[in-house]
């Protein structure tokens, strides 16, 4: 058998990945505030590009695409470009000192219009308008100072603190190798070790720190969170202490006849231990560790006008770019000198970012426009008239790929008569009714909700009675089914949802 080498042609048609293609589809992708955090560094970074004035005049025809309007302020012959010149010529110089433009590009900042004519000295220092909520370490560290502690006790007290999750209860994270078996199970007992204090002023200062707002913070387990509560409140009786220290599970499933039996007291007693002890706070460090609430800014608004539904863009916001003029006067006139090559590359680049932002505003309102076609009925009647709906429909709808829809419909959201939704909510699948009609699985889902949401608590449907109940509203699905809507919504099992008072 030989080697030989050989040449052969071959025709094949393959997709190259330009730069170009590719910052189409990562803008794509971006959420709004991702955007404008693109655009933000991309005016910073690239001098080409600007913000536009929308009172500024330029030759710009009405109703020009960006890109459109940046290819044609990319011509040198454009209007602005002459304006340039002129001002050129009635100024006398003949070269352009890019040091002093490129410093006062760096220095000039975007204010919001009301601070426009505010000098820097006259504005309140940026650490004045600053603020953060308030977490936990910090609320019981303020706490630790008002407090009679030892300077001893205090180190004990911030290792503990320092140990806190979010929800306030005092762990910490196991140690690879640890060969002392109650070191690993009791955070204490490693306290006492690195502070070298000993257990017992480590136990001491934890059940001062237990005393702090909120009550029952730095709780080892759920057992003992509840029992700093019902001593603080003076509930400790010993039912509900039996309750809280044996009967933690026969709790969650809400097994009350165990618990009377176990404990020989009538039921109604149980009951009444339970009613205090629902009251109290699981999770102490819940109310501190909340993230913050994160307000949603539509990118596509739908209006119903008469009979018919409007799609707008939503372009609050976001900036609107153009090339700058004085870099285009430059190029044209000759003056680049030996930054043509780079006031050129950035020029390139700058037209590209305004094209490919016009192609993501336009592939949303095309997307919308399409959606806003096949989902009439849920814009009219609300959620349980939502039609099944899948990439596929859209995609042949308007002439793209599903990939280009999956991606536009992606951290993007609408204003629709009926919510804020996001693009991706309205692609559901097809769940079979009587007479061959399908409904959206989200309508499904709306359904059980509101079937869970009228049932009477102390008598909650079972999963087989809500399949009953659908049926009758002729949409036939299994238990399995509704048991994982169920869950999918985060509603509980029928005996979890049992309120005995």
């Amino acid at each position: 058998m030989s080697l030989e080498l050989k040449q052969h042609l071959k025709m094949t048609q393959q997709l190259v990945m330009t730069p170009q293609l590719q910052q189409a589809i990562k803008l794509l992708q971006l959420s709004r505030m991702e955007l404008v955090d693109l655009i933000r560094t991309e005016m910073t970074e690239n001098p080409m590009l600007e913000g536009a004035d929308e009172n500024d005049e330029q030759a710009v025809p009405d109703g020009a695409s960006p890109a459109e309007q940046a290819e044609i302020e990319a011509k040198p012959e454009h209007k602005e470009a002459e304006k340039a010149e002129e001002v050129k010529g009635e100024e006398g110089a003949n070269e352009i000192d890019w040091d002093q433009y490129l410093d006062q590009y760096q220095l000039q900042g975007h204010t919001a219009p009301s601070n426009r004519g505010l000098s820097d000295e006259e504005l309140p220092g940026y650490e004045a308008t600053l603020t953060k909520k308030t977490d936990l370490v910090d609320h019981l560290v303020w706490q630790l100072r008002l407090s009679n502690f030892t300077p001893d006790e205090e180190q004990v007290a911030m290792l503990i603190i320092g140990n806190l999750d979010d929800d306030g209860y005092f762990k910490m994270p196991a140690v690879e190798g640890e060969a002392d078996e109650a070191t690993s199970r009791d955070p204490l007992v490693r306290v006492a070790f690195e502070s070298g204090q000993g257990i017992e002023v480590a136990e001491r200062v934890l059940r001062k720190v237990q005393t702090f707002d909120p009550i029952g913070v730095a709780a080892r387990d759920l057992r003992e969170c509840l029992l700093i509560q019902v001593v603080a409140i003076n509930a400790d009786t010993p039912e509900i202490v039996a309750i809280i220290e044996r009967h933690l599970k026969h709790l969650e499933s809400k097994n009350y006849q165990a618990i009377a039996k176990d404990l020989k007291v009538p039921i109604e007693e149980v009951v009444k231990a339970v009613k205090v002890i629902s009251r109290l706070e699981p999770k102490p460090g819940r109310a501190y560790s909340g993230e913050e609430a994160q307000y949603i800014t539509p990118d596509v608004y739908v209006h119903k006008m008469g009979d018919k539904y409007v799609t707008v863009l939503n372009d609050d916001g976001l900036s609107k770019l153009r090339i700058s003029g004085m870099y285009r006067a430059a190029l044209k006139n000759g003056e680049a000198g030996k930054a043509k090559e780079y006031i050129q590359e950035k020029l390139r680049s700058a037209v590209w970012l305004i094209r490919s932002i016009h192609q993501r505003q336009r592939t949303i309102y095309k997307v919308t426009e399409s959606i806003v076609k096949f989902q009439r009925d849920f814009l009219d009647k609300g959620i349980a008239h939502l039609k099944p709906l899948i990439l596929r429909d859209v995609a042949e709808d308007i002439g793209m790929h599903e990939s280009t829809v999956s991606r536009v419909t992606t951290n993007k959201y609408v204003h629709t008569p009926q919510g804020i939704y996001e693009l991706k909510f309205f692609f559901n699948s097809a769940i079979q009714k009587t007479g061959g009609d399908e409904i959206a699985s989200e309508a499904v889902k709306n359904h059980i909700r509101q079937i869970v949401a009228a049932e009477d608590p102390k008598h909650p449907h079972s999963d087989q009675k809500i399949v009953e109940l659908l049926k009758g509203q002729n949409i036939e699905i299994a238990r399995r089914t509704v048991a994982k809507y169920r869950e999918v919504l985060g509603i509980l099992p029928s005996s979890k949802r049992k309120k005995y008072f």
